[in-house]
């Protein structure tokens, strides 16, 4: 589980792998409901685009935009079936959140201590989520909005040390930049086939 990240202000790294400027963002730390530079691909025009969307995905559905407080991560293993996300993922809203670490708890000192998660090339991370878009009742602004994959951690060397030792061990994913554009131009069942431990680059607690 991932609730919370640091957005990246690294320009120079968004333009060398995709071509686009950072957009500037008010939240660098961000939580459910803050908002964070996601990359994502219009499967109509084959353009990709960068812009801000807010950390939980809100469904077209969502009566408030509070519902996105519990809709930041999405299992890979239900994805497909979950009413808050069902939508997005048919449709091939893949996107890529782009952050200098994430954070998660380690217990392994008896109590819960807030932990970096960083690439160890200290480059920063392209996260594979996916996204919606959603329109504020009163208003009728149109706002998009992103949820993280996350898919078992057992097996990963430093993400198995997260959380309570008794809890299920869960993992967000970066990509390895050659899996970037496949993960944006996906179909449902390529998307489920880039969700595994060896998509991640080599990532460490900072």
């Amino acid at each position: 589980m991932c609730v919370q990240y640091l957005s990246t202000a690294n320009v120079e790294w968004v333009k060398t792998h995709f071509d686009l400027d950072l957009p500037a963002s008010p939240a660098h730390d961000v939580f459910p409901t803050y908002p964070g530079p996601i990359i994502l691909k219009s499967h109509n025009t084959g353009c990709t685009a960068i812009g801000l969307a807010r950390f939980g995905l809100l469904p077209s559905w969502a009566k408030e935009e509070t519902f996105g407080r519990k809709t930041y991560n999405a299992r890979v293993e239900t994805v497909a079936e979950k009413p808050s996300y069902k939508n997005a993922w048919v449709k091939r809203h893949y996107a890529l959140a782009l952050a200098d670490s994430f954070y998660e708890p380690c217990y392994e000192s008896g109590k819960a201590m807030r932990t970096a998660i960083k690439q160890v090339n200290q480059e920063p991370m392209a996260i594979a989520s996916i996204w919606d878009t959603w329109t504020e009742p009163e208003t009728g602004e149109l706002i998009v909005s992103f949820s993280m994959i996350t898919i078992d951690a057992s097996d990963h060397p430093v993400m198995k040390r997260m959380h309570k030792p008794e809890d299920e061990k869960r993992t967000v994913v970066p990509l390895r930049p050659e899996l970037f554009n496949a993960w944006l131009n996906a179909t449902p069942e390529e998307a489920q086939a880039l969700m595994q431990l060896d998509s991640i680059p080599e990532i460490a607690i900072a």
